[in-house]
């Protein structure tokens, strides 16, 4: 490995402690709400709450237009071109359209949620469709704004904003009106309080780094930013939606156990919590490396960000993989039923996090149309085994049009990075990952079948299984670039 790519691999890393510490932070607090909703309200108005969210994620990636990708890259490129009235413009033109789109959509949605709810078998769910359009904008300026921040590869307003302080205040004001007997309703208010007030702290973090620029004036190339977004828009639409389509299509066919659905899916991708914010710190050091034509260290980065990604998420999977039942049960036991939709998506979440970034290395390249090209394909895929095999099997059904979209296009992207940059995303320290998570599962399940049910067998199931993969990772030994990345985390944690 080279002496740049040591450099980019420790620079990515310690953009990455805070990142992983806010991932941390967030998918706690959004565990959090899932737990409140689980344990206080019911299945049916835990299913409300996801299709209204999910509707509320989908309108917000329509209406970013591609800029939360776009922003990112243009900003970083200019940033190493040294023009900062491009960055300038940039920056104007994502938040000035993707605002304004999102407040169109939000009046769109308030006057057509009567209509919507119907159709999703549920006319109760009116009043929180109108509170999701009410969310719409915020949530979509907070997006942009903190996507231009990470173009100066710095990840401290997406992190502290994004992961720690929005979730984090959505989960202290639907527990108060939970408590307060507000019921859905409260858990939906509580997403446009906190949707708006990081809003204004992102817009604060992003205008701090902006007044730090030389120069006036702002330079606008919109053909060149609106090229590459409304390919990534499309691209994005279609990732998101094959996140969330199956809990609308579950509606349509008016599913008694969308909450289950939700809980279940939800669980799962705790597994993959860490391949966001390594996604987020790895985007824009690959643009400038990509812009500049180190390709040397574009493959490095990339193999490395992927061992990370697996290495991390392991153990979750085999918790996972052993524990399904007895996971669900601590949201109530009727969400037990869903330990076949946990298992599955496990399995297709495991193929997303072993290929590791490979639609970020195609974004970032510049070949948005072929990762947009692999997003639609994957979502037509989606639709149809929905439409096929939620009237037969139900959630069941639908975990498995999800999972083998996953692996499909997953598989299809390791095969296209290959032909762009010429590596694979496998490692050395990838396969003792491997190793040491087929040893913790193969504990986790002798202990599942001899431990008595309930939450003591529960935690020391876990605790096994956290123990075997250390150990067996220790015993395999660190290799030079995990030594040098642990380190180039203690200086990061130490800073933040």
């Amino acid at each position: 490995m080279t002496v740049g790519a040591d450099r980019q691999i420790r620079g990515i890393a310690r953009g990455g402690v805070l990142n992983l510490a806010g991932a941390i932070l967030g998918q706690a607090a959004v565990f959090g709400v899932l737990l409140l909703l689980a344990r206080v309200l019911g299945e049916d108005e835990v299913g409300r709450y996801a299709q209204g969210y999910a509707v509320l994620t989908l309108l917000g990636l329509l209406a970013l237009s591609g800029f939360r990708a776009g922003v990112t890259r243009f900003v970083a490129v200019h940033l190493a071109d040294d023009d900062p009235a491009a960055v300038r413009g940039t920056v104007r033109l994502a938040l000035l359209v993707s605002g304004g789109s999102a407040a169109l959509l939000g009046v769109v949605l308030a006057l057509a949620a009567p209509w919507l709810a119907e159709r999703l078998h549920d006319p109760a769910l009116t009043g929180g469709l109108r509170l999701m359009a009410l969310t719409l904008p915020a949530s979509t300026v907070m997006e942009a704004a903190l996507a231009a921040t990470r173009g100066w590869r710095s990840q401290k307003a997406f992190t502290l904003v994004g992961q720690i302080y929005e979730p984090a205040c959505r989960l202290v004001i639907t527990a108060a009106l939970l408590l307060a007997g507000f019921g859905v309703g409260g858990a939906f208010t509580a997403l446009v309080v906190s949707a708006w007030s990081a809003a204004v702290l992102a817009l604060l973090a992003l205008r701090k780094r902006l007044a730090a620029l030389t120069g006036d004036g702002h330079t606008y190339a919109p053909r060149q930013l609106f090229s590459f977004s409304t390919v990534s828009w499309v691209s994005s639409l279609a990732s998101t939606g094959l996140i969330w389509l199956d809990t609308l299509l579950l509606g349509f066919f008016a599913s008694p156990d969308i909450g289950v659905y939700n809980v279940s899916t939800r669980l799962v991708t705790v597994a993959v919590f860490v391949l966001a914010p390594l996604n987020a710190a790895f985007a824009p050091y690959l643009a400038d490396l990509y812009h500049r034509g180190e390709l040397d260290q574009v493959r490095a980065s990339y193999r490395a960000v992927t061992g990370w990604v697996i290495r991390l998420s392991l153990p979750a999977f085999a918790a996972l993989l052993a524990f399904p039942d007895e996971l669900l049960t601590l949201f109530g036991n009727a969400y037990a039923a869903g330990a076949a939709v946990t298992v599955i998506l496990a399995v297709g979440q495991l193929v997303n996090a072993a290929t590791g970034p490979c639609g970020t290395v195609l974004n970032m390249s510049g070949q948005v149309a072929l990762n947009m090209a692999d997003n639609v394909a994957a979502l037509v895929l989606n639709v149809l085994l929905n439409l096929v095999l939620i009237p037969e099997y139900g959630i069941v059904g639908a975990a498995v049009a999800w999972a083998a979209s996953l692996t499909v296009v997953n598989l299809a992207r390791v095969i296209q990075v290959r032909r762009l940059i010429a590596t694979l995303p496998a490692s050395r320290g990838m396969a003792k990952g491997l190793l040491a998570g087929v040893a913790a599962l193969a504990v986790g399940l002798v202990l599942e079948a001899v431990l008595p049910s309930g939450p003591a067998g529960l935690i020391v199931g876990l605790v096994a299984i956290a123990g075997v993969y250390a150990g067996t990772v220790l015993a395999l030994g660190l290799g030079r670039e995990d030594r040098m990345v642990l380190r180039a985390l203690r200086r990061g944690a130490r800073a933040s």
